[in-house]
């Protein structure tokens, strides 16, 4: 038989695998000479993420910010174009451009046209002045279901009218009746009064206060007539409501500008610029219908070789307006990044791209005004948008 055999490692020859319990084993691990050059390497990395970061977040600031002023700037020309076309609807008459028209107790509109430019420099005007070397605009019309060009009165007078077509008229309308005759004087030293319809019933039209005038014409503009006026205030692009507050005081105009009147509706719009399109063409030594623009300017009157001069007669050769708007970016860099040598326009005295008809008035827009101005990005907008509704307009009568 044999004899067994004990395969198992004698207990003086077995290894004591556990460190703790074994005095003569060493442990593995980082000198202090690696952790240093790991340290070092690991910073190096880490700055070279940051201006890698940095890099790309500056271009991401300024992308964004070519982003916010593209923006900013379409929404501030999509609000001006909206009103611009609309302008002149129910006063596209001769009889009514020119004269004053009383809004309110307190408050008359001094010079009534659809669209009224008080360019930058303008002396007294109606509207308080906005930031420098911008302009400031007046736009008015209708929202009446009548027809555009009033509607005629056979008889009557005072705060009572029988009309020859009364559709179209109701209650809270409002109205304002014819003061002139055709290329004449207003009638009457007072303003006109946008007047409320008060009663209509049949062919009879009664108002709440009338003007003790006997007329034979009765414009209505609807129950919610927009007179709107629009500058650049503290770089931003507002909206006063002539219909509920008066645009005229310079109180609420001054800085810090009152937001309750002087709506912001785009922020960062720094210069605004408008030209009125004038057809200058005469017909048998008359003013035609309008059709096409010969030269921009900043005159509303008739031009040289008319019988007259009036602002109405003006008014007849307007067919159009062209808008210049310039945004800027909110992010202020570090260096110059616009301007000659360094960028694209606009220059400081940047005058628009625009293909004008010879002989057309130039409008600079200075930007310099601002001494940190190359600091920033900017968006140019600019568009011709149509009086449509001068084109409803009689001929012109034969004093213009």
């Amino acid at each position: 038989m044999l004899a067994r055999t004990d395969h198992r490692t004698p207990a003086s020859s077995r290894l004591n695998l556990n460190p703790r319990l074994n005095p003569n084993s060493r442990q593995a691990g980082f000198s202090l000479v690696e952790i240093v050059v790991a340290l070092v390497i690991g910073m190096l990395g880490m700055i070279v993420i940051m201006q890698v970061f940095g890099v790309f977040g500056a271009q991401k600031r300024s992308t964004s910010g070519g982003n916010e002023a593209q923006n900013n700037g379409a929404i501030a020309l999509y609000g001006l174009q909206r009103d611009i076309q609309q302008s002149g609807y129910g006063i596209g008459d001769l009889r009514l451009l020119g004269c004053s028209v009383a809004l309110r107790a307190g408050v008359v509109l001094t010079n009534l046209a659809p669209l009224t430019i008080y360019p930058a420099g303008t002396v007294n005007p109606p509207i308080p002045a906005g930031d420098a070397n911008t302009d400031t605009l007046l736009v008015v019309y209708g929202n009446s279901n009548s027809s555009v060009l009033g509607e005629e009165i056979r008889g009557g007078g005072g705060t009572a009218y029988t009309m020859e077509t009364p559709f179209g008229f109701a209650v809270n309308d409002r109205v304002i009746a014819h003061a002139k005759a055709r290329g004449g004087a207003c009638i009457g030293v007072n303003a006109l009064t946008l007047d409320t319809v008060n009663g209509a019933a049949g062919a009879s039209i009664t108002v709440a206060s009338g003007g003790g005038l006997i007329t034979n014409q009765l414009f209505n503009l609807g129950p919610a007539p927009v007179v709107r006026a629009y500058a650049i205030r503290g770089g931003n692009l507002t909206v006063c409501d002539y219909m509920v507050s008066n645009c005229g005081s310079a109180a609420d105009a001054a800085p810090p500008v009152n937001p309750t009147v002087w709506v912001p509706i785009a922020s960062n719009i720094v210069s605004l610029r408008a030209q009125y399109g004038n057809d200058t063409t005469l017909v048998g030594g008359r003013a035609a219908r309008p059709n096409t623009v010969d030269i921009y300017s900043l005159v509303s009157t008739a031009p040289a070789g008319a019988r007259d001069g009036s602002v109405e007669c003006g008014w007849a050769r307007i067919p159009a307006v062209r808008i210049v708007l310039v945004a800027r970016s909110e992010q202020f860099e570090k260096t110059n990044v616009t301007g000659p040598g360094v960028g694209t326009a606009p220059t400081p005295t940047w005058a628009g791209s625009f293909a004008r008809p010879a002989g057309s008035a130039i409008t600079p827009i200075n930007l310099s005004l601002d001494p940190n101005w190359q600091r920033f990005r900017y968006k140019v907008f600019e568009t011709t948008i149509p009086i449509k509704n001068i084109g409803w307009m009689p001929d012109a009568p034969t004093t213009c």
